[in-house]
């Protein structure tokens, strides 16, 4: 149980980091299979599931609230440099990726999917606002139900091996309010600020329910896709990595940009870049 809760709070930390995937440290630690066959037998092996799966969702908890303190205040104060480390930490994991497709010949069916994932991401970044300002957190009824999909779109993706859910959150704006919203939750409850703390639930009950069933629906289409077509699945990953840093670019502010942020920026590029490569190892 401790191992897996560890490994829990691996994965969360991985899915806080935008262009860290969730499902990629799944793989790397050997438990990707097993996770996914628990969620897709999560009723017929109800016992074993849930022994395999609690641990894990602990530990995922446990780091996506103690990192919601650190992601704030670094775009905040440092958003070239840390924009800078989330793009090194995707294009750091394309090398493991590519391996999936590497020796294998490159057809036509396998560039469809690539260019239809490339242009998806692309064009949610084109028709999206400045990142957090596209959010709308407001208790309506119609942002409840663009907070239920925004967490059906970021589970599923959390679920795939090489593609960032919190990536995806930052490419359509809703990262930096929702982790702000996952911060201020923290607080409330320390201060027992009733209406705070009901002001937060109204915007991470519905994410969270999206978050629950897309985890849920995604994982048995996975199963499926990943047993018939693996390289066009690879492919369509690998159209999402290769995309999303210039989706990030177009949507993110970058502060003020001057010589000494660039050059440092860089750097932070080139350890997100060594950190995602040898993750992917």
């Amino acid at each position: 149980m401790i191992k897996n809760l560890l490994k829990g709070i691996v994965m969360g930390t991985a899915n806080i980091i935008p262009g860290v995937s969730g499902g990629t440290m799944a793989v790397s630690m050997g438990i990707y299979d097993k996770l996914i066959h628990c969620l897709t037998h999560l009723f017929k092996e109800f016992k074993e599931s849930i022994k395999f799966i609690i641990p894990i969702a602990i530990g995922m908890v446990i780091a996506l609230v103690g990192l919601a303190f650190v992601i704030t205040p670094a775009f905040e104060h440092f958003p070239l440099q840390t924009n800078g480390l989330f793009i090194g930490l995707i294009v750091g994991g394309l090398p493991a990726v590519w391996k999936k497709v590497k020796g294998n010949s490159i057809k036509i069916s396998h560039m469809i999917p690539f260019l239809l994932f490339f242009a998806l991401v692309i064009g949610m970044a084109a028709m999206g606002e400045t990142e957090g300002k596209a959010a709308d957190l407001s208790l309506s009824l119609w942002s409840v139900i663009k907070l239920f999909l925004v967490g059906v779109l970021a589970s599923a993706t959390m679920v795939i091996p090489g593609v960032s859910g919190s990536m995806m959150l930052l490419v359509i704006g809703y990262y930096n309010p929702i982790v702000a919203t996952i911060k201020e939750f923290v607080e409330a409850l320390v201060a027992f600020n009733i209406s705070e703390i009901l002001r937060c639930c109204g915007i991470l009950i519905p994410m969270g329910i999206g978050i629950v069933v897309g985890i849920f629906a995604i994982a048995k289409i996975i199963e499926i896709i990943f047993e018939k077509f693996p390289l066009h699945a690879y492919w369509a990953i690998i159209g999402l990595i290769v995309a999303s840093p210039f989706a990030i670019l177009m949507v993110s502010e970058l502060g003020v940009i001057t010589v000494i942020s660039v050059l440092t920026s860089i750097v932070t590029f080139v350890i997100g870049f060594i950190i995602a490569m040898k993750l992917g190892d």
